[in-house]
């Protein structure tokens, strides 16, 4: 049921990014996208969010994670849904980032009556911010084009490498000193180093590895936290 209620927010904020950045996409001819091919109507997609919405918030609210944690869940979902429409054109578009990853994983704790550690947050924050570095460097030129002033695009492409790297290993750092795994430490290490040198077809590749890397290691410590 948490998944379910996870899931659904995520429909939510997928759909409402989709349906926000239609034009562009369709200036970019953006093949990969049903909206652009015209397998999905905007009217259509419109009418899916407004159904999912009310389900995605009764299931947070009313399923295992309770009514105050099931809330923290769906500021989780108001804060992709703002950036979507709101912040990512801005130098504030991490921000929403930072505080959903670091939020999801302290709901959980919090719904088992335990505060969540410091740690928890600073690595679900590093992780959030990381995400959307790596997320706009891969549409880089294309954002750029757009005149999407987001805060990567306004340090440019080498700047946000660099800090897309060095947020990725102090997660890491961070979830090898609450979980230690020398192996993910290497490696997350390594891999984030070379994405700052790494060609544009590998960059994002190496990027998804550490952070699914330092995701594993971060819903272990989060599991014996919350005692699962």
């Amino acid at each position: 049921m948490i998944a379910f209620g996870i899931f659904l927010g995520q429909l939510i904020v997928g759909w409402t990014n989709d349906l926000h950045d239609f034009r562009d996409d369709l200036k970019h001819n953006r093949m990969n996208k049903p909206l652009v091919t015209g397998e999905l109507k905007p009217a259509a997609l419109k009418r899916a969010i407004f159904i999912v919405l009310p389900i995605a918030i009764i299931v947070n609210l009313v399923g295992p994670l309770g009514l105050k944690t099931g809330a923290i869940s769906i500021l989780g979902i108001g804060l992709g849904v703002s950036y979507n429409f709101y912040l990512k054109p801005t130098a504030l578009s991490p921000l929403p980032y930072a505080l959903a990853f670091a939020l999801l994983p302290a709901a959980l704790v919090i719904a088992t009556d335990r505060t969540p550690p410091l740690w928890m947050c600073w690595a679900g924050g590093l992780l959030g911010m990381s995400a959307h570095f790596a997320n706009v460097l891969e549409d880089f030129k294309e954002d750029k084009a757009s005149g999407i002033a987001s805060l990567p695009i306004t340090l440019g492409r080498i700047p946000s490498r660099l800090i897309t790297a060095a947020f990725l290993i102090a997660a890491t750092i961070i979830l090898h000193s609450a979980k230690a795994n020398t192996t993910i430490l290497v490696i997350g290490i390594i891999s984030s180093v070379l994405s700052i040198f790494a060609p544009r077809f590998l960059l994002f590749k190496l990027l998804m590895l550490v952070a699914l890397l330092d995701v594993a290691l971060l819903v272990s410590a989060a599991g014996e936290l919350a005692g699962s």
